[in-house]
């Protein structure tokens, strides 16, 4: 069974899945399709036809410049 979002499973996209070079070969990794509508979709690499989120571009590079100016670090 497909989970989907926004009437989309990781089964319908049909934009390559890319994972980022820092991922291990244990393959426990956050893998990102940019789609034609300017979304980006997000899955987990161990569970290709499962739960897929879909950002709209604005949200996506929103959560990249929260990553690099440090926002999402562990609680003290």
């Amino acid at each position: 069974m497909s989970t989907t979002a926004y009437g989309m499973s990781a089964s319908d996209i049909t934009a390559p899945w890319l994972k980022s070079s820092y991922s291990g070969p244990q393959g426990n990794c956050v893998e990102v399709a940019f789609l034609d509508r300017g979304e980006v979709a997000m899955r987990n690499s161990r569970h290709p036809d499962g739960a897929v989120l879909v950002f709209t571009r604005t949200e996506w590079e929103a959560f990249l410049s929260g990553a690099r100016d440090g926002e999402f670090g562990a609680p003290a």
